[in-house]
């Protein structure tokens, strides 16, 4: 049986992690951090969540990620799936959409297993936050 990994990162905290389908949000979807409210917050937290939910974009990305996952396992059923959501500083959109995408698998069925590596690191200088 095939395991399924999301991972949420930030590209200014390292080098991305190998995975099978690596979206890059760096210049995708609203970013929380211009957000004086939720600049302090992460993905973890409702209003970011709900923050990058509301970008006209989002739920398509989350949902076509799951599917281009779903097709993988069943033609070939690899071992595991990797699934990595990465933006500028690992805190906000990729929590979110990694959140989102647990969210329509699990409620699918699969056991999915999450990771935030990034999201307890501080926040990046606003200087970085463009690709």
């Amino acid at each position: 049986m095939t395991s399924i990994r999301i991972v949420s990162f930030g590209y200014g905290h390292g080098t991305p992690p190998v995975a099978e389908f690596t979206y890059d949000l760096r210049a995708q979807l609203r970013n929380p951090f211009h957000d004086e409210n939720l600049k302090n917050l992460t993905g973890l937290d409702q209003p970011v969540y709900d923050h990058v939910l509301n970008t006209p974009g989002a739920e398509r990305w989350a949902f076509n990620a799951v599917a281009l996952a779903l097709g993988l396992i069943e033609d070939t059923a690899p071992a595991e799936v990797v699934i990595a959501w990465g933006c500028v500083g690992g805190r906000h959109r990729s929590v979110g959409l990694a959140r989102r995408s647990h969210e329509i698998l699990t409620a699918a069925g699969h056991t999915v297993m999450i990771e935030h590596r990034d999201v307890d690191k501080p926040l990046l200088p606003a200087g970085v936050h463009s690709r």
